[in-house]
């Protein structure tokens, strides 16, 4: 695929499917009509599913499709019949995708695992239909319940590269060069900065044993605070268990490499302590250059009693299998990745028992909230039934006193919802 169209943040919206309504109907038999209430159940709404997927590489196919929405489950039927539900929506991510809440930015979940399925909305549930409302007193009932009606959120997915070792360092150092000589991956190789705009991933076995490594692009001077690409990949060491710290030994690109290294570190302190803290072996690349031995001496006095020092030439593959055999000694010395804890969180599909009182500038009173979409759903407006069990609610839930303590008199027009009538 193409590096330029690398994709691994992306906003998306989804929605569960809305409830079917519930079915009013009485059985009728020829000569005998309306021998009883027979209204099914509507149909449960569709739920939203993310599914982690290995075959994934990034997030592009959502800049093409960013609407998800799940299917509506169907009406009630009579003689009994429950309404079909709808179709659940699976929307299939990289492995290590983080799920966000756009507005609070909370972390709903964390895809980390292939195969993975995890439920990110519950579709609404469907209406009783008229059978369900009979009691000992009220052997007809007249009306049915309509389905519950479902929110469309916004997401953010956030791709999180899962790999044991993140290669780092400046640009045209050699980290591609490094990957395509331990693994079997195929970077694009070019003596120009910002080759790689993408993490390539590689899987490196050595004798029993393999890891999976990660080429970061992107990391210069200042890329904790978003300078180069350092923002959109320094993400994707987060979750890299250790670090290996490729620099241009030499100093062929006009830079002294000691000074290269401190600057990257600076960088990872200030994206995260997590990513300051890793774990490093350091790799002195191009050790087959003119004045890299005077540099590899410079390099161990300072930083040899401190981090583990391997002169190579990747392009070689010289000094490589001393490199590998210490990362995969560290490696087993350090515990497993893990996934992302996910925050409390909950979608806010509304409080059935909230609701306020206003005046519109007709001088009307207009309750609004909660419990307004609630009674939408529930009353049937020429129904008498229906009607008495909406004023009642009303009365319990203190919408009668409330509008009375705002000045609301016998005659004032009152709204709820759909229902507009003169106050008693």
């Amino acid at each position: 695929m193409d590096n330029k169209v690398f994709t691994d943040k992306v906003k998306i919206t989804v929605k569960a499917g809305d409830g079917g309504d519930g079915m009013n109907s009485f059985k009728a038999y020829k000569g005998k009509p309306a021998c009883g209430p027979d209204g099914g159940d509507g149909g449960k709404g569709g739920d939203i599913w993310f599914v982690g997927d290995k075959d994934m590489n990034d997030l592009l196919s959502f800049r093409f499709t960013s609407k998800y929405f799940a299917g509506n489950g169907e009406r009630g039927g009579t003689n009994l019949c429950s309404g079909k539900s709808g179709e659940d929506v699976i929307v299939k991510v990289p492995c290590g995708t983080l799920v966000r809440d756009f507005e609070s930015g909370k972390i709903i979940c964390d895809v980390y695992e292939d195969g993975e399925k995890i439920r990110i909305l519950q579709g609404g549930r469907g209406g009783k239909g008229n059978v369900r409302f009979t009691t000992a007193r009220r052997h007809a009932p007249d009306f049915a319940q309509k389905g519950v009606r479902t929110k469309p959120h916004t997401l953010v997915l956030e791709m999180k590269v899962i790999a044991d070792v993140g290669l780092v360092g400046f640009p045209n150092v050699g980290k591609s060069t490094l990957l395509s000589k331990i693994s079997a991956a195929k970077p694009k190789i070019a003596d120009y900065h910002f080759t790689t705009l993408s993490p390539n991933l590689g899987v490196v076995r050595r004798y029993e044993s393999s890891f999976i490594a990660a080429d970061i692009p992107g990391l210069i001077e200042g890329a904790s605070e978003g300078a180069g690409l350092g923002h959109d990949f320094l993400r994707h060491i987060e979750r890299t268990r250790a670090i290996c710290h490729v620099v241009d030994i030499s100093g062929t690109e006009g830079r002294d490499p000691l000074d290269d290294f401190e600057k990257i570190n600076a960088e990872l302190r200030g994206y995260s302590d997590v990513l300051g803290g890793l774990p490093q072996v350091v790799a002195l690349n191009k050790c087959d250059c003119f004045g890299a031995e005077e540099n590899v001496e410079r390099f161990r006095k300072k930083y040899g009693k401190k981090y583990r020092l391997f002169p190579i030439a990747a392009v070689c593959g010289e000094g490589l299998n001393a490199l590998l055999d210490a990362l995969i000694e560290l490696l087993a010395t350090l515990p497993p990745a893990e996934r992302i804890e996910a925050d409390e969180f909950e979608f806010d599909e509304g409080d059935n028992t909230q609701y306020e009182v206003y005046r519109d500038e007709n001088g009307a009173y207009v309750v609004v909230g909660g419990l307004v979409e609630m009674l939408c759903r529930n009353v049937v407006l020429n129904k008498p039934e229906s009607m008495a069990y909406f004023h009642k609610v009303l009365k319990l839930r203190g919408v009668f006193k409330e509008l009375e303590r705002m000045g609301c008199k016998a005659g004032d027009t009152v709204i709820v919802g759909d229902v507009e009538f003169d106050y008693v």
